[in-house]
């Protein structure tokens, strides 16, 4: 799982596709370790894009509830924007999105967190 990382309006956004499973929880956990470290106080907020991500597991939950904690204990900012249907309804019926800020779009994002 490669998380390709542009920026937009003062923010680092990091695209996320496919499938969020057990399969995959560790590799996504490393690609988000160098993203997460950089997300810190007086740095830029860390946005990811779940608009080419169409399932999540609890274990693809772990693993942005622990990137979460990370990133507030830093004092940074971490969002996720542009969930799709599907998973948008597995954060609403677990309560995720009280966890972890989502935003409609990556724009809407961009403009709550980036500079």
């Amino acid at each position: 799982m490669k998380l390709p990382v542009y920026e937009q309006k003062g923010t680092r956004v990091a695209r996320v596709t496919g499938r969020i499973d057990q399969a995959v929880t560790e590799e996504f956990t490393q690609e988000l370790k160098p993203l997460l470290e950089q997300c810190a106080a007086g740095q830029p907020a860390l946005i990811l894009d779940f608009s080419g991500v169409v399932y999540i597991s609890s274990a693809g939950l772990r693993v942005l509830m622990l990137a979460a904690r990370q990133a507030k204990a830093q004092r940074g900012s971490f969002a996720l924007a542009a969930l799709t249907p599907l998973v948008q309804e597995v954060f609403t019926i677990s309560r995720f999105n009280l966890i972890v800020p989502c935003y409609a779009t990556v724009n809407a994002a961009c403009e709550v967190l980036g500079t």
